[in-house]
């Protein structure tokens, strides 16, 4: 799902034109158009349940009641941020959805009871209209009510898949089921069923594992999770909903783990590795498919016909709806997010269209009257999509209700949570047996993950990238950092939680959790698989074992990276994934009690392989899947490799500028003559770089130019993190691609000395005139005398909640 954010245009790709394949991929005969043949793909069925002669019978009945406005408006999904109940008076659609950022009445921190009064104002408004069908909402639920303040968070589903129990998986879905239930709503897009091939794609923590045996028996406990098991003339009970099996067909493939882009394989390959998933959660009952941004061979699957009518509809018996993603039929060539008959032709039968509804509506009425796009496709996609609303209850006389506030974040739930997030738990490294942390020990908890909800949960955390999450959202949960503290407390042990490492008395051991920042799709697309620190944790980890103290490296990613380094420097080396809220659980497995034995010993084992060096894909690990040491049956490892073989600063982020006052090659940092620099601490040692105008003049960074037009679309801003040590009585111009600002009065209302931080979302250099499809100079700042600022880093990051933009630089 993509949600306020870009809309990217991605680029074609012949099906014969690409040289460079994924390992282990067989070419693309010259020949290969993206049609697939559906007689070499796998056969299932949805169940009969599904499709019962008295359910088909009453939608017959339904669909020769309504008219052609009636019929299109089921076919289409608005936004709540973009949509009122108000305009289903006029615009009868069928469905809602809440997007990563959007929520009840703007409060992206709604608590259950509003959720459930916004949708059951949508529903009776849907009640009045569109021949009286209630509308669906749907909502990502993909690691629990993930959305929702208080709700039970479960370790992303790269932790899960370490677990290797699709019993435990369909108990989540039941307790993900009931919380969404609880807040009156009835769909989630969940579960993904995705084989990440190349872990440098941003999303591949939304991937169980590498081996697609194991992601369909984990696509199929989830659905049956979610929904239960289907009955004949039977609704889904008040505490499930519906599933959703996605995102057809291999987002997990394309090349070079491009978030949107080309799966440029055989037919047997796509067959083989990544579309073993959908028979087995079909089989289960899924309701509902979600189709995906990506392409195979060159073809967006937002209107491969091959794929989504003869091989899903067809060849795998699917009887549910197929829902497109945010606007991704307006990838389709041809087609605008206003304007796209040939996705309903292809067979997509409901169109997320978040903010483009209304014109999409008005085009998609005109072409039913006009036969552009035939009736029968059209009552084709009606009926799945009844179907569905009258499986989940919500048509006749006494429709099922959900909405029970009380199963967010219940105890039994949390507690499963926890027991996740302990098994997820992946030990690679143990030397000296310095885990379990014994009774009584000084322990210094640092890194800057050790108190950092938002680390530990990554993203599609109350907001679509995860970045605002906070200990506050969540006070059922715990940061590892406290939950470690208060179980090495009980044990009679002594703690200093400091993230940036300092102590006075000497500890025996240092915790140091640390790794990726959060980040959700397209974000988190890496070039390589190079653990980049820019907190100092490396050092921090480092100078602790040149000081003789033993340290625990808790590393939290959303996939296996390269970290030869930081293993060598580590007595012990966890791999925690992202584990959710429950700290504790991370406690039971590390903290020893006053016996000497934790709660739990490590289960874990690597879902993906760990690798030796910075490329991709995975040639030779460094440890293979189903790696995992457990305290019974401890290894001790030597000294590993720790050349990423591959240029780090070559491959620079496209959207990083400044890190700890350093610029990554290949962007340059210039000066004007009348700017003096220096380094300065900020934060840390030298962390930062201050410079001081003596006349009038510029600071910029320049380099090779980088398309930035797919974070134009949604919530993306230039990042400044500085601190203003002296301010200008003058403007003060900052510029980007050209674009330029004053945020004087910005900077004059900082607190003087003191970091903090400026953003200026990307939409309001776009208007001031920047060209984002080739961006040379992210930044340039202009003062007059008098101006000092120390800058530590600069970038752009989405941001939860829409920014203002400052007035025009004159």
């Amino acid at each position: 799902m993509k949600f306020r954010r870009w809309l990217m245009v991605a680029t074609l790709l012949a099906g014969g034109c690409a040289a460079a394949l994924q390992a282990g991929t067989p070419a693309v005969a010259a020949k290969a158009n993206g049609q697939a043949r559906p007689a070499v793909w796998p056969a299932a069925k949805s169940p009969a349940a599904v499709t019962d002669p008295a359910t088909e019978a009453a939608i017959t009945r339904m669909l020769a009641g309504m008219t052609v406005e009636q019929k299109v408006g089921q076919m289409i999904q608005a936004d709540i941020s973009a949509i009122t109940p108000a305009d289903l008076a006029r615009y009868p659609l069928g469905s809602i959805l809440a997007g990563g950022n959007s929520g009840p009445y703007g409060d992206e921190r709604a608590d259950a009871a509003k959720w459930l009064r916004l949708v059951n104002e949508f529903r009776e408004a849907s009640r009045k209209s569109g021949a009286g069908v209630p509308i669906l909402v749907g909502v990502d639920a993909v690691h629990g009510h993930s959305n929702l303040p208080s709700a039970t968070i479960f370790p992303h589903n790269i932790g899960l898949g370490a677990l290797r129990d699709p019993a435990l998986i369909r108990r989540i879905g039941e307790i993900t089921a009931a919380e969404v239930a609880g807040s009156g709503i009835d769909w989630t897009f969940a579960p993904t069923l995705a084989v990440p091939q190349d872990l440098r794609w941003g999303r591949s923590y939304e991937g169980y594992a590498a081996d697609p045996a194991q992601v369909a028996s984990y696509g199929r406990a989830m659905t049956l999770g979610l929904q239960g098991p289907l009955a004949k003339g039977r609704p889904l009970g008040p505490l499930h909903v519906a599933a959703t099996a996605k995102h057809f067909l291999a987002d997990g493939g394309t090349l070079d783990g491009k978030d949107q882009g080309d799966a440029q394989m055989s037919e047997r390959t796509l067959v083989a590795r990544h579309a073993v998933g959908y028979p087995a959660a079909i089989d289960a009952g899924a309701l509902t498919v979600m189709a995906s941004f990506s392409s195979w061979q060159g073809v967006k699957h937002h209107g491969n016909k091959s794929l989504l009518t003869d091989v899903l509809k067809g060849r795998m018996g699917f009887a549910g709806l197929v829902v497109g993603d945010w606007n991704g039929h307006g990838q389709v060539p041809g087609c605008t997010v206003t304007d796209c008959p040939q996705t309903f032709t292809a067979g997509l039968d409901l169109a997320m269209a978040p903010d483009s509804w209304k014109g999409l509506y008005e085009t998609t009425v005109r072409q039913a009257r006009d036969g552009t796009l035939p009736m029968a496709r059209i009552d084709d996609a009606v009926r799945r999509i009844l179907r569905v609303k009258a499986k989940l209850g919500l048509l006749g006389a006494e429709p099922v209700l959900r909405g029970d506030p009380a199963q967010v974040g219940a105890p039994q739930h949390l507690a499963l949570a926890r027991e996740a997030a302990a098994r997820s738990l992946v030990l690679l490294k143990n030397n000296g047996g310095v885990l379990p942390l014994r009774p009584g020990a000084r322990v210094l908890i640092a890194g800057p993950g050790a108190d950092n909800m938002a680390m530990q949960a990554g993203g599609w955390t109350i907001t679509w990238q995860g970045t605002d999450t906070t200990a506050a959202d969540f006070p059922n949960g715990q940061t590892i950092g406290r939950a470690l503290a208060s179980a090495i407390g009980a044990a009679g042990g002594k703690t200093v939680l400091s993230p940036n490492g300092t102590f006075t008395d000497r500890p025996d051991v240092a915790v140091v959790v640390y790794g990726e920042e959060p980040y959700a799709e397209f974000q988190g697309d890496r070039p390589d698989l190079a653990f980049r620190g820019h907190m100092g944790e490396q050092q921090l980890v480092a100078r602790l074992k040149a000081s003789g103290i033993r340290v625990v490296s808790v590393f939290l990613s959303g996939r296996p990276m390269f970290t030869g380094p930081q293993i060598n420097a580590s007595d012990a080396f966890v791999a925690a994934w992202l584990p959710g809220t429950q700290g504790a659980g991370l406690a039971d497995v590390l903290v020893a009690k006053p016996d000497g034995k934790p709660k739990r010993d490590f289960a874990g084992r690597l879902p993906f392989a760990w690798p030796a060096d910075a490329r991709s894909p995975v040639a030779k690990p460094l440890f293979p899947v189903g790696y995992g040491l457990t305290y019974a049956r401890p290894a001790k490892l030597g000294a590993v490799n720790e050349d990423p073989r591959v240029d780090l600063a070559a491959s620079a982020s496209e959207d990083t500028y400044m890190t700890r006052g350093a610029v990554p090659s290949p962007w340059r940092l210039g000066l004007d003559s009348t700017v003096t620099a220096r380094a300065m601490d900020l934060a840390a040692q030298e962390d930062s770089r201050q410079f001081t105008w003596t006349d009038r003049g510029s600071i910029a960074i320049d380099g090779p130019t980088v398309d930035l037009t797919r974070q134009l679309g949604g919530d993306y801003a230039l990042l400044l993190e500085w601190r203003i040590d002296s301010a200008p009585a003058g403007p003060v111009d900052l510029s980007f691609a050209g674009a330029a600002f004053d945020i004087g009065p910005v900077v004059r209302a900082a607190p003087a000395g003191q970091p903090t931080e400026t953003r200026v979302p990307l939409r309001c250099f776009k208007d001031a005139g920047a060209n984002l499809s080739a961006v040379g100079t992210p930044l340039r700042i202009t003062a007059n005398k008098g101006f000092t600022a120390t800058l530590r880093n600069v970038r752009i990051e989405p941001v939860g909640s829409s920014i203002p933009c400052p007035g025009k630089a004159g």
